[in-house]
């Protein structure tokens, strides 16, 4: 079960929030945690562009997740959008 906290995620915390929503069993709670998770994805993102070095594994790793996370937003729509013609 993930923790749902009412503060702003880290952006150092996206791996977690990442695996929180791909694993989450309540698909009422999973768009908030891909929210989330996006969130969070994003300020690393923006935090490894203006840091020093080569960070380029992360970076892939960062954008893997998000195409996980828009394919897993694209899974719910359709499986409503069946759900809803049933």
């Amino acid at each position: 079960m993930a923790v749902v906290s009412s503060h702003p995620p880290k952006a150092k915390d996206w791996k977690d929030l990442y695996v929180a929503a791909l694993l989450e069993g309540d698909k009422d709670k999973i768009p908030f945690l891909i929210d989330q998770a996006e969130r969070a994805i994003v300020d690393r993102a923006r935090e490894l562009f203006h840091a020093q070095g080569d960070h380029i594994q992360e970076e892939e790793g960062l954008e893997d997740a998000l195409y996980a996370l828009h394919a897993l937003k694209t899974c719910l729509a359709t499986h409503g959008r069946f759900a809803d013609a049933a």
